[in-house]
C-alpha cells in the first residue's frame, strides 16, 4: 500500500523534476491510500495557483481509484501521539498515522519525513 502526500501530488500534477518518483504510487490506484487532508492541502494549493476549476480537476484526478481515508477519532488520536514522539507538525502527523494505519509507504518530498521508517524521501531538485 501507498500514500502519497501532498507535496507528492502536487510534484506529479506539476510534472516537476521528481515525478518520476512519484507517478509509480500515484498509477497504482489499486494500492493507493489518499489521506482526506491532502485533498485540502491539494485543492487549496491548486486553487491558489491555476484556479478553482483546476483544483476541482485535481482532487478528481486523485479519487480515481485510490482509497479516500477520512480522519476519524482513532486515527487522531494516532497522529497525536506521532506529533508528539516525531515532533511533526498537525498535518504531517495525519498523513503518517493514515500511512502507518494500513501499513502503506508514504511518498513524499517533505523534508520533515527524512530519515522515517516506513518513507520513501526524495529531496526536492530545483
Amino acid at each position: 500500500m501507498n500514500v502519497v502526500d501532498s507535496s507528492g501530488w502536487l510534484e506529479y500534477f506539476a510534472a516537476g523534476s521528481n515525478v518520476r518518483y512519484f507517478a509509480p504510487a500515484i498509477e497504482d490506484t489499486k494500492k493507493l491510500i489518499i489521506p482526506v487532508l491532502c485533498l485540502y492541502e491539494v485543492f487549496k494549493r491548486v486553487f491558489q495557483q491555476r484556479g478553482e476549476n483546476k483544483a476541482y480537476e485535481a482532487i478528481a484526478i486523485m479519487q480515481q481509484g485510490g482509497n479516500v481515508v477520512f480522519l476519524d477519532m482513532r486515527l487522531s488520536i494516532e497522529a497525536a501521539k506521532i506529533s508528539i514522539q516525531s515532533r511533526l507538525p498537525m498535518a504531517d502527523s495525519i498523513i503518517l498515522a493514515t500511512a502507518k494505519s494500513f501499513q502503506a509507504t508514504l511518498w513524499t518530498q517533505d523534508a520533515d519525513f527524512k530519515g522515517m521508517e516506513g518513507v520513501k524521501f526524495f529531496a526536492r531538485l530545483g
